[in-house]
């Protein structure tokens, strides 16, 4: 294990019912003139919207609000966020949705203080200092980003996706409701579950030794999403059911420990993968969650033959078979169960030739080198990119 500081500062509320104690929080944390960041119509359409606006105003707080945040956010209306920011002397930032919103009110809070380019803070041509403080009404249990102090965009007029970093974008507070999650479609979900296992997955493959407790800790949180998950599909048709209850209830908390840091102290995580799927979302628009379901199994097989062992404990621990192979293919068989593709092949426009631009702008840990666990070298980048076709 290797030393850490671990400092995880964000207020959690979470429970059926905790999405109308958003004002009383807000109001706690000095807000005064806030900036209500959304995405579809769903939150206007379900109630939800007026709920979080009334809430508000309960407690002597001007909002204001801003939606259109669509899956895989876009730099143009981060930039519409924070001049609506400066014009209206906004002073606080909430996020109502998921980790798209999330990371798209985190931009217009950096972007709120700054007179720079913001892209600078996603290119790491700087570190932000400052943001306005920004809080989560969490509606998707996915990203993780309710707790994290990252921010991932994609740049329009290049495609390049890419992840801001600071301790000033962490939020205050995070509103973790899951009746918010019960109408959530199955697609949705899936994702939802790919991405909060990609998220352990990166920590867990390390090169560090001495970790069991982190080990034990990883393999313990993906038992229980594979359970939750499992029980969400089984009682699909029976929503309302107790099960599909406490399952939804599980996973909502599970995305969040999965990504708050909790499960990589001590360990320096790999993150290739992450890397490798974010020029396919920002290249074809697919769901984040979609595209890891992907890339995972593919990179698991080609990095076998380089570090079987941890493989083979992954399958031993989480799968309950001895061999790394087989835990693979259980992983993927699961995904698959949910509703996710397998194959490159699979996403509407796909072309091969692409593979070689996505090879091109994935972003490299170091100079020719992708990941930490065992680094990719650009040939091997396009090697493992071939072999998800």
């Amino acid at each position: 294990m290797i030393p850490f500081t671990y400092y995880s500062p964000t207020r959690f509320i979470f429970g059926n019912g905790s999405v109308c104690k958003v004002g009383q929080q807000a109001k706690a944390y000095g807000a005064t003139n806030v900036l209500v960041v959304y995405g579809s119509f769903h939150a206007e359409r379900s109630g939800l919207l007026k709920k979080v606006v009334d809430s508000l105003a309960l407690e002597g707080i001007k909002v204001l609000t801003l939606g259109g945040v669509k899956a895989n956010p876009v730099d143009s209306l981060v930039y519409k966020g924070v001049q609506v920011c400066k014009e209206n002397h906004i002073d606080f930032i909430l996020a109502l949705g998921g980790g798209s919103v999330i990371d798209t009110a985190k931009g217009i809070a950096m972007g709120a203080l700054d007179d720079g380019e913001l892209w600078d803070f996603y290119s790491r041509k700087r570190m932000p200092q400052k943001a306005l403080p920004v809080a989560v009404v969490l509606t998707i249990p996915a990203a993780g980003s309710e707790g994290s102090g990252n921010s991932v965009l994609t740049q329009e007029s290049t495609l390049l996706k890419r992840s801001a970093t600071g301790e000033c974008i962490r939020p205050r507070f995070s509103i973790l409701d899951p009746e918010l999650t019960f109408s959530l479609p199955l697609y949705q979900t899936a994702c939802g579950i790919v991405d909060m296992m990609a998220h352990i997955f990166e920590r867990y493959f390390t090169k560090v030794t001495s970790v069991d407790l982190t080990d034990e800790m990883c393999e313990g949180v993906l038992r229980s999403i594979i359970k939750a998950g499992s029980t969400i599909r089984d009682y699909w048709n029976n929503p309302n059911s107790v099960e599909m209850k406490e399952a939804r209830a599980s996973l909502m908390w599970a995305g969040t420990v999965a990504h708050v840091d909790i499960l990589g102290v001590g360990r320096e995580g790999d993150w290739s993968v992450h890397a490798l799927e974010h020029e396919m979302s920002a290249l074809y628009d697919v769901a984040h969650g979609a595209g890891l379901a992907i890339t995972y199994p593919h990179w698991m097989r080609y990095q076998m033959k380089f570090k079987q062992e941890r493989f083979d404990q992954l399958a031993e621990r989480v799968f309950g078979v001895k061999d790394g192979m087989e835990g693979i293919q259980k992983l993927s068989d699961f995904w698959t169960s949910l509703g996710m593709p397998t194959r490159l092949s699979q996403i509407p426009g796909f072309k091969e030739s692409d593979i070689f631009v996505m090879a091109k702008k994935a972003k490299r840990n170091r100079p020719g080198e992708l990941g930490n666990f065992h680094p990719l070298n650009d040939d091997q980048v396009v090697e493992v990119y071939r072999s998800m076709i």
